[in-house]
């Protein structure tokens, strides 16, 4: 599995941008995928992840009400929607699979694809 975001861009605060993550592999769908960011100067955190099959997405609180995950295993996509984007939510945006279940944890993926950044301008 190996992942490939798009979507990324300039927004001023307050608008909405969706972030694709398009991923190979056949099992895609026996996947956890999980949504991180990097801003500069700070460490990889978690944004969501969502697990295997059609379970219910998590999110971290910073994020929560804004942001909404979805999965579409028959284009072996994942989906990153924000809303209401603040100045803070600019970095890297990074997806990444792990088997089955998804966690907040960096290190538990697998697979990481490249990154997407997001500016958010105020």
């Amino acid at each position: 599995v190996q992942p490939v975001e798009s979507g990324g861009g300039l927004v001023q605060a307050g608008g909405s941008l969706r972030l694709s993550c398009a991923a190979s592999g056949r099992t895609f769908s026996n996947y956890a995928m999980g949504w991180f960011r990097q801003a500069p100067g700070k460490e990889r955190e978690f944004v969501g992840g969502i697990s295997w099959g059609n379970s219910i997405p998590y999110y971290a609180d910073s994020v929560k009400g804004r942001f909404t995950i979805s999965k579409d295993n028959a284009k072996n996509t994942v989906y990153l929607r924000m809303n209401s984007l603040k100045p803070e939510d600019t970095g890297v945006y990074s997806c990444a699979a792990r088997w089955r279940v998804w966690s907040a944890a960096v290190s538990a993926y697998d697979y990481w694809g490249q990154g997407t950044q997001v500016t958010v301008s105020s």
